[in-house]
């Protein structure tokens, strides 16, 4: 059973029973106006999917949650009096929430009307599929590439830092609209079958922001599920929001990232010495980013 509410332009279904079909789970931390972009096109959506719609706020101090209380009244709203990062604040809502499919959406991001539809369809079809994700572009057009992924190793990761990345195959170099399986896809959109989540576990909460999507990836593949990039469906994304500076805490997260990702899935086939050597050159690799965002206009964090 549902009812709608009509708020101007948006046409709000609330789901009264638990027979959902799609959970979309968004993480808020001072992102006030790009949540209110965001939750506006996902009640845009055109689908015959149900969906609830979580959003976990991370103590935000922007005025979100009492926007999202006014504008937003079908929303699942949680309250967190701190900022408990990105893997903590979605479990918080995977645990409760009823979709038999489960998104994670960036706050900095907008759906296109067909998104949420595309994808839940797509699950449907391809049994075998265990997580999902789509055609995210930045506001200039340009893919984001992250959204498509192979998992990094220690080679790859040393022609990087040494700005020999054209020398390793960590790139995926097919085209933008080709359909293909991918060892990881983007936090920002990834669409997990429940069943998937109620084998594997909920995200790693060791990760306060960055790498836990492809961690999650990584054991889904684990348990034999595919994961898939499908550009027939696609988001904008603002990435670090409006801002043009990336503060010293968010370099940091990301290469911690890196150090916990190699650590639970790489270490232990490597000698103590040859790990040693790897965090070294993670933490160096920090401090080079640091430098470089000195001088570049478009900020960088990997």
């Amino acid at each position: 059973m549902e009812f709608g509410i009509y708020l101007g332009q948006l046409d709000i279904r609330v789901i009264r029973n638990s027979a959902v079909d799609l959970s979309v789970v968004i993480v808020n931390y001072n992102t006030r106006e790009l949540t209110k972009k965001c939750l506006r096109s996902v009640f845009n959506s055109k689908t015959n999917f149900s969906f609830e719609v979580w959003v976990v706020d991370n103590g935000s101090a922007d005025g979100s949650v009492e926007m999202i209380r006014q504008e937003f009244p079908a929303v699942k709203l949680i309250e967190n009096k701190h900022n408990l990062g990105f893997s903590k604040g979605n479990n918080i809502a995977l645990r409760q929430a009823q979709g038999r499919y489960l998104l994670l959406l960036n706050s900095d991001t907008e759906v296109q009307p067909d998104t949420l539809d595309v994808s839940g369809r797509y699950l449907d079809t391809y049994k075998d599929v265990g997580a999902m994700g789509c055609k995210i572009l930045l506001p200039n057009g340009e893919l984001d590439k992250a959204c498509r992924r192979k998992f990094p190793n220690p080679r790859n990761a040393f022609l990087r830092l040494f700005g020999l990345k054209k020398f390793s195959d960590y790139n995926i170099n097919a085209p933008i609209d080709q359909e293909l399986e991918v060892d990881s896809v983007m936090g920002a959109y990834m669409m997990v079958r429940k069943s998937v989540i109620d084998k594997i576990g909920l995200l790693d909460e060791e990760f306060f922001m960055y790498g836990e999507d492809m961690d999650w990836c990584w054991r889904i593949k684990e348990a034999d599920w595919k994961i898939m990039y499908v550009p027939t469906c696609k988001i904008t994304h603002f990435k670090y929001g409006s801002s043009q500076t990336i503060p010293f805490r968010t370099i940091r997260m990301s290469h911690k990232a890196m150090e916990i990702f190699y650590r639970k899935h790489y270490a232990n086939n490597y000698l103590f010495l040859f790990n040693w050597l790897v965090y070294l050159g993670i933490w160096l690799r920090m401090y080079l980013v640091l430098f470089i965002n000195l001088f570049k206009k478009k900020k960088v964090v990997y």
